[in-house]
């Protein structure tokens, strides 16, 4: 596994995505009410838009075009919907933010 840094925790907005891209791996980052950071890949498996803009509720993130969520630590999506996406670990070191890819 590679060590990708993605930022500094202090620039990402609490309970918002943001949107990086690591080779050809679009990933959503994810910066929870209680500062730990969560990585899914950013691609919605049924309507494949940016969960990156979908709204955080916990450990969840609502997907911006079908209002199903999602878990940030797993990545499967919520009943009756199906699928899931894949879930990256993070490393936060001296406010710096790191995905292992």
């Amino acid at each position: 596994m590679e060590k990708i840094l993605v930022g500094q925790l202090a620039e990402l907005a609490p309970r918002m995505g943001k949107e990086i891209i690591v080779g050809e791996q679009k990933i959503a980052i994810f910066r929870l009410s209680d500062d730990r950071v969560k990585a899914i890949e950013n691609i919605c498996p049924h309507k494949q838009g940016p969960l990156a803009e979908g709204t955080v509720s916990g450990e969840y993130v609502f997907c911006p075009l079908h209002d199903y969520k999602i878990n940030l630590n797993d990545g499967q999506v919520q009943e009756p919907d199906e699928g899931c996406v894949r879930a990256y670990e993070t490393i936060i070191e001296e406010d710096l933010v790191y995905v292992l890819v």
